[in-house]
């Protein structure tokens, strides 16, 4: 199945200085956004008791933030959870149990809004210095994944493939956080779970781009690399967009029927899935141009495959 015809010319790698311009104002204001706003870390990384209530009915968040405050339990976060009836409540501190917290959180609301208004659904406690080893483990897992992945792309292909790869791979990392940044989104051990799904998803992309880039230097040794890749890409392009399309509504789907407990796992997957498939057309391959030596508009390939082509 192909949406697009197989002569297709797409001249999508002569625009790579427009497509560049585009992706690093977007990297620089998520790193601003991550540099001013920051990540709304979770209890995963923080520590601290997070508390689920139901209640029977709607209450004024800013009575249940009031109520929750007079038990001096460090910094307090409210927020609704799905509806205006549901919310979370998460303290800085934990008491060593969840129990203990629920307890205290329980009998607080009692006292202010009644006995069998609402109901504690889940509670859940890390300790300060569990959440900042999971925390280091989280950013530790995403390196060392970075580090695997430029070790394999350079033994299959090169390492200006490999440094393009991970390049790319950063790109859609930085923008996925920037977009959590700017949502305010709880940032948790399951979206960095969903981050590296990210950049295994987008390295799958770029690996397929860039095997059919071998394959055309083989078979095209006196094609202008420029052309090359252009060719490559336009190739590639309808397996490319069938595959991110098709994940993109499997996801989507979770996102508006999944329930509040998958809805940001898929929201970072949908902003990753957007970004990676962007960056295998619009980043990884036009790196390999500028990278030195490597090629050039004009620049011919397999000028040293002339004199084994004679012999």
């Amino acid at each position: 199945m192909e949406i697009f015809p197989p002569d297709i010319r797409f001249d999508i790698v002569g625009k790579w200085r427009v497509f560049a311009g585009t992706s690093m104002v977007a990297v620089v204001l998520s790193l601003l956004l991550l540099g001013v706003k920051g990540l709304n870390m979770g209890i995963d990384f923080t520590g601290g008791t997070l508390v689920q209530v139901q209640f029977k009915k709607a209450q004024p968040i800013a009575k249940i933030r009031s109520s929750v405050a007079s038990l001096s339990l460090g910094d307090t976060v409210v927020q609704n959870f799905g509806s205006d009836r549901e919310y979370l409540i998460r303290v800085e501190k934990s008491l060593g149990t969840t129990r203990g917290v629920g307890e205290r959180v329980a009998g607080i609301l009692s006292k202010d809004f009644g006995k069998g208004t609402f109901e504690i659904r889940r509670t859940e406690s890390v300790g300060p210095k569990v959440g900042s080893d999971l925390r280091e483990k989280a950013m530790s897992s995403m390196f060392f994944a970075l580090i695997g992945i430029l070790i394999y792309v350079s033994l299959r292909f090169q390492f200006r493939q490999a440094v393009a790869a991970v390049i790319a791979l950063l790109h859609d990392v930085i923008i996925t956080a920037g977009v959590f940044a700017l949502s305010g989104k709880e940032f948790s051990l399951p979206i960095v779970a969903a981050l590296l799904t990210i950049i295994g998803y987008s390295l799958n992309d770029t690996i397929v781009v860039f095997d059919r880039i071998r394959e055309n230097t083989r078979l095209s040794r006196r094609s202008e690399f420029i052309d090359l890749i252009n060719r490559s890409v336009n190739q590639t392009l309808s397996r490319t967009i069938i595959t991110s399309g098709t994940t993109l509504v499997a996801v989507i789907a979770f996102l508006i029927l999944g329930g509040d407990v998958i809805s940001d796992v898929a929201f970072t997957l949908v902003v990753g899935i957007i970004a990676g498939t962007y960056s295998s057309i619009y980043v990884a391959t036009p790196l390999l141009l500028v990278w030195p030596g490597g090629s050039g508009a004009s620049r011919k390939l397999a000028q040293g495959k002339k004199s084994a082509a004679k012999a």
